[in-house]
């Protein structure tokens, strides 16, 4: 564990120049943020959180750990456990800062492929606390449930029991293990392990969670992706790639289309005017969880895929990311446990940047 903290010119310097950046001309604006992204995260990210790194002798990460006081993320939205801050493969960078402000109470101030589970798209025993119980947030803790009318997935609950976390470092990986008991007969044991495999360019996020409740853990889990290949902007460089014809329920309006078993941009996004919608056209198997996502201008692409059925997948993109988000299915009876693990393989081509 490395816990490093950045000076305030540092801090200076990051903020007058995301301010800079609004006032200049659109593609310039967009780039420049790229930049000032790039190098405001070693200084806000990198140094001031508690992290490690891993290699395999191919690939490189950095990872965030977690920390309740401490950690560069303490959201309630995303899994605390296997947040990678920069990862690359032959000088090319998939994982990184894709946004401008960081506050560790931010719900998606975070890198990496990042994990969310979800009941009836809420907290695991949300519909049941009363106001002012708790409910339970996996990788996350037991959360306090206040006075509303429905769940708010983009806020930051208050955490009543961060669980015990137990972190184990190697070389080439990282052990994250949590340990939580509620008053709600909630109660788990979830282990991730972030892997890279020795002499292949692949990262495995290894899972397991073993329900030591009165309950059934009944949950969804998807992995968000924030995929900044290069920090080149969102646009007709940028492709994802699928194993079966996606539809989007809503469409793309002008922003992307779709061609085939593929996704393009047909100019570059910009700012934080978008794209997201729900893909119909998958089947509930394992082998439709198999993606792609490439930048054709730097010949770089990831290749990712579950030993889990995919439940369905959504697309997301701003000009600074572009995500293919996966969903499964897990329920698991009081005593049992659930394993799964998904893969990712990084590779480069010869660049071919469309005209």
């Amino acid at each position: 564990m490395n816990l490093k903290r950045s000076s305030d010119a540092d801090r200076a310097f990051c903020s007058s120049h995301f301010v800079m950046s609004r006032y200049t001309p659109t593609m310039r604006k967009v780039n420049y943020l790229f930049a000032v992204v790039g190098l405001c995260n070693s200084f806000l990210i990198g140094q001031d959180y508690p992290k490690a790194e891993i290699t395999n002798g191919l690939i490189r990460a950095e990872l965030m750990l977690p920390d309740a006081q401490h950690g560069s993320y303490q959201g309630t939205r995303f899994d605390w456990s296997g947040v990678i801050s920069s990862l690359q493969y032959k000088d090319h960078q998939y994982f990184a800062r894709w946004y401008e402000h960081h506050d560790p109470k931010i719900h998606d101030a975070i890198t990496g492929p990042v994990e969310e589970f979800r009941t009836n798209d809420s907290g695991l025993g949300y519909d049941e606390a009363r106001v002012g119980g708790t409910f339970v947030r996996i990788g996350i803790g037991t959360v306090r449930k206040p006075d509303e009318k429905a769940y708010r997935p983009y806020d930051t609950y208050e955490i009543v029991d961060p669980g015990k976390w137990t972190i184990h470092k190697h070389k080439d990986r990282i052990e994250f293990t949590q340990r939580l008991r509620s008053d709600e007969g909630y109660a788990y044991l979830y282990t991730k392990t972030v892997r890279l495999v020795k002499d292949r360019p692949q990262l495995l996020l290894e899972h397991s969670l073993r329900n030591t409740g009165q309950k059934a853990i009944d949950t969804t889990q998807y992995n968000h992706n924030f995929f900044v290949i290069d920090h080149e902007v969102v646009g007709p460089d940028v492709v994802a790639k699928f194993v079966f014809p996606p539809m989007a329920t809503p469409g793309f309006k002008d922003r992307a289309e779709i061609v085939g078993d593929e996704i393009h941009f047909p100019r570059d996004i910009e700012g934080k005017n978008g794209v997201f919608s729900e893909l119909t056209g998958s089947q509930d198997d394992v082998k439709d969880y198999d993606f792609k996502v490439e930048n054709l201008k730097t010949g770089a692409g990831v290749h990712f895929t579950s030993d889990q059925p995919l439940l369905k997948v959504n697309f997301w993109a701003i000009s600074t990311v572009a995500a293919i988000e996966p969903y499964i299915h897990l329920k698991i009876e009081p005593g049992n446990e659930a394993r799964w693990t998904i893969r990712y393989d990084f590779y480069t081509f010869p660049p071919t940047p469309r005209p």
